[in-house]
């Protein structure tokens, strides 16, 4: 490590360089140069560029991941930590828990890879649990000296959105409804998720407030998880995912049929005091009984996305209506649901060609 004043081709009011050789995270060689205003600014910023690269690199696994939680979890969502927690618990730290930071290698990772592309199926599910690793080593690059993020390296796994969706149609749900009509939770739910599109969390927070009658709309402002055996109600899942939609007035009918079997329900209350495990079964119930294939309660969602597709509306509409960020990812998420119709384009381009040499 040396310091000498040097002419700063770029700031001359900083002629001070700190030229730093080190060994990197990978046991490379590797040199940073800085320049300063004075020399005091120089050897203290040496100082402590020698200091954390004696600590922190040095850190062990275990102890990163404590000193990541210490950091993100006022920062997050309790159920957002949870699910950190349990994927950080059970598919980083088996495998990394006996390393420090500084020797874990791309090939650590590389292997690390293969065998969570082995274990799962479910391509998102993989670019999850990837993401997490890589969120770690970010965090290590900004408190910890991590030179780079080895995972850049490596490159990603998994994708952000399935290849595969499921869902049903009109017709189909309506055979599901049939079968699953005769609870009275299940006769609203239902109905209420596969005409709306709205997401089970935000569903199950619903209160009769959040119903305007006389404008025929629903609002989301809030969604309901149950973490360590509480009930949690947090703002949705995005900013966007705060809303207001249209919904059809059968859903009011229904609804007012339901509210009036319950006991002494006052308006601001919860109106669907149903588990997640109860939806579950309702479509495995219904499914069977219809003799349909069993989708998950999240593919209604899907489902309402299909059909408004399927009528031509238009990707703007359909992201208001879920919530998404903006109509990128509803494109992302449903473009391989649009009608390819090339053929009618060039048809169409044809005839504007014909139309204009005609005149």
């Amino acid at each position: 490590m040396t310091i000498i004043k040097k002419t700063n081709p770029v700031n001359p009011n900083k002629p001070w360089l700190a030229d730093v050789s080190y060994i990197d995270w990978q046991g490379q060689k590797a040199r940073t140069r800085k320049y300063f205003a004075t020399r005091k600014e120089a050897n203290e910023w040496e100082l402590n560029f020698k200091n954390s690269l004696t600590i922190g690199t040095g850190i062990s696994f275990p102890n990163l991941v404590a000193a990541y939680y210490e950091y993100i979890t006022p920062r997050i969502k309790e159920t957002t930590l949870e699910t950190k927690k349990h994927i950080i618990d059970t598919k980083l730290l088996p495998y990394f828990k006996n390393k420090i930071l500084k020797d874990i290698t791309v090939n650590d990772i590389a292997k690390w890879q293969g065998i969570i592309i082995k274990s799962y199926s479910s391509k998102t599910y993989i670019k999850t649990i990837n993401n997490q690793l890589s969120a770690i080593f970010n965090y290590a690059k900004k408190f910890y000296n991590l030179q780079i993020n080895p995972m850049h390296v490596t490159g990603s796994i998994g994708r952000h959105y399935s290849d595969r969706m499921d869902f049903y149609t009109a017709h189909e749900f309506h055979a599901f409804y049939e079968a699953v009509k005769d609870k009275p939770q299940s006769k609203i739910i239902f109905p209420l998720l596969f005409y709306s599109g709205i997401r089970e969390g935000e569903m199950l927070a619903l209160t009769q407030a959040d119903f305007d009658y006389k404008n025929q709309t629903l609002t989301i402002n809030k969604t309901y998880s149950r973490v360590n055996k509480k009930d949690i109600i947090t703002e949705p899942k995005t900013p966007t995912s705060n809303r207001k939609i249209k919904i059809p007035a059968f859903i009011f009918e229904l609804l007012d049929e339901y509210v009036d079997k319950l006991y002494d329900y006052s308006p601001s209350d919860r109106l669907f005091l149903v588990t997640k495990s109860f939806l579950y079964h309702e479509m495995t119930r219904g499914a069977q009984k219809a003799n349909l294939k069993r989708i998950r309660v999240h593919d209604l969602r899907h489902s309402h996305a299909s059909m408004l597709i399927n009528k031509n509306y238009s990707p703007n509409l359909i992201q208001k209506r879920l919530g998404h960020r903006n109509v990128v990812t509803t494109l992302q998420i449903y473009a391989h649901l649009y009608p390819e119709r090339e053929d009618d384009a060039v048809n169409d381009l044809q005839n504007e060609w014909k139309k204009e040499s005609c005149q």
